[in-house]
């Protein structure tokens, strides 16, 4: 089972219509595919008390992590880092075993030229510091409005080629971790 997240509570925003498309490629592939969409955060979540008690309606996301094979994050660039609520969410998760030993890749997009560069690197060091094993297949998607027609669907060849390829060698990399022992 892969899960993919999508890495901003935005709604309408380019960073899912592109994890949908994600989402269709890994499909074709075969796999089993959760979605975890920030925008569906439960408003409880963002209370003081979540920390100490994780609300009940968290839970389901929480699980999407814990059943998952592997993440696929999807995450835009916001002021030169990963959205605020990402990383909200990636500290909310379990401790150690959310990340612990779990295959991880990324995807980035941003309006700007680097393509969330910024935001993924952020984002392999916090999952590297929670020993996740990070796919170094990386996908950069800069001036997203370029490379998107006006459904939101991807229209450039190389980039979903780009995909296509991130997605089957991250598939094999996951199965492959399966084998390898957790201690």
């Amino acid at each position: 089972m892969i899960t993919l997240i999508i890495g901003t509570n935005r709604p309408d925003s380019r960073t899912k219509a592109v994890a949908l498309q994600v989402k269709a490629i890994y499909e074709e592939l075969k796999e089993s595919v959760n979605v975890i969409d920030l925008l569906e955060l439960p408003s409880e979540f963002f209370s003081p008390t979540a920390y100490a008690k994780k609300p009940a309606t968290f839970t389901s996301m929480i699980d999407k992590v814990l059943t998952s094979d592997g993440l696929v994050v999807v995450t835009p660039e916001y002021n030169g880092s990963m959205p605020g609520v990402l990383k909200y969410f990636i500290d909310m998760l379990p401790f150690p075993e959310s990340f612990e030993l779990r295959p991880v890749c990324f995807i980035g997009l941003s309006a700007g030229a680097s393509g969330a560069l910024r935001p993924v690197e952020h984002l392999q060091q916090v999952f590297g510091y929670r020993n996740a094993h990070v796919y170094p297949k990386r996908i950069f998607m800069p001036q997203v409005h370029n490379l998107l027609d006006e459904n939101g669907i991807i229209k450039d060849v190389d980039i979903k080629e780009r995909l296509h390829k991130q997605a089957e060698g991250f598939s094999l990399f996951t199965r492959q971790l399966k084998w390898v022992p957790s201690s």
